[in-house]
C-alpha cells in the first residue's frame, strides 16, 4: 500500500472541499451526492472516508470554508465604510453573480438548505456568517461595530433574498430591475445606518 505524505492528504482534503463547495452551490446540498463529490475531486468513493466521517461533516466544513472566502473576498475587494459597502451590494447584486452561483455567496445558494441541516452545521453556519456580519457591521459603524450588527444582518438577509429571488425568476429583465432595486434598497439601509 502506497502512503502519501500529510500534505498530499491536505492537499485532497482541500481539493475536494474546493469542488464540492462548487458543486453544493450549484445543485445543492441534498443533490449532490457522495460520488458525485469525489467524481468532481478526481478521487474515488472510498477515498472519502480518509478525509470525512460523513457527508454531513464535508457539509459543514464546505460552509465554514465557503463562508471564510466570503469574508476574505469582502475583506480583499471593498474598502473601508460606505463606499466599500456600496462596492459589496454592487458585487452581490450583480448578473454575473446571480448567474454563477457554483462561484459565488453560500448563503444565497445554500441558505435554504442549511436550515434544515443538523444543529452541528447550523452551528458551523452561525459561527461563519457572524464573521461576515461583523465585517459587514464594522463598515456600517467603524466606531462601533457592535451598534451595527443587527443592521448588517438585515442587510446580509435583504442581499441573499434579492439574490434568491433574482436566480428564481424566468424573466431575464425582471430578474434585472430586480437586482438594480435591490442594489437601492440595500444602500438606502446603508445610507439610514450612516446617517443615525
Amino acid at each position: 500500500m502506497v502512503r502519501y505524505a500529510k500534505e498530499h492528504k491536505q492537499e485532497t482534503k482541500q481539493r475536494i472541499i474546493a469542488t464540492a463547495g462548487r458543486r453544493l452551490k450549484r445543485d445543492g446540498i441534498d443533490g449532490s451526492g457522495v460520488a458525485t463529490l469525489m467524481k468532481d475531486a478526481g478521487l474515488t468513493n472510498g477515498a472519502f472516508y480518509a478525509h470525512f466521517e460523513s457527508k454531513d461533516s464535508l457539509v459543514a466544513t464546505v460552509i465554514a470554508d465557503q463562508l471564510r472566502a466570503l469574508d476574505a473576498n469582502i475583506a480583499a475587494q471593498a474598502g473601508p465604510g460606505r463606499a466599500g459597502l456600496e462596492q459589496v451590494v454592487r458585487w452581490y447584486l450583480s448578473p454575473p453573480h446571480r448567474d454563477n452561483p457554483e462561484e459565488g455567496c453560500p448563503n444565497a445558494a445554500l441558505l435554504d438548505e442549511i436550515g434544515r441541516c443538523a444543529d452541528a452545521t447550523r452551528q458551523v453556519y452561525t459561527d461563519g456568517v457572524l464573521v461576515v456580519i461583523d465585517g459587514l457591521a464594522a463598515r456600517l459603524a467603524p466606531d462601533d461595530p457592535p451598534s451595527a450588527r443587527v443592521k448588517a444582518l438585515s442587510l446580509l438577509g435583504m442581499l441573499v433574498g434579492t439574490l434568491q429571488l433574482s436566480r428564481a425568476l424566468t424573466d431575464r429583465q425582471l430578474a434585472d430591475e430586480l437586482l438594480e432595486q435591490g442594489i437601492r434598497n440595500a444602500l438606502a439601509l446603508v445610507d439610514a445606518e450612516q446617517h443615525n
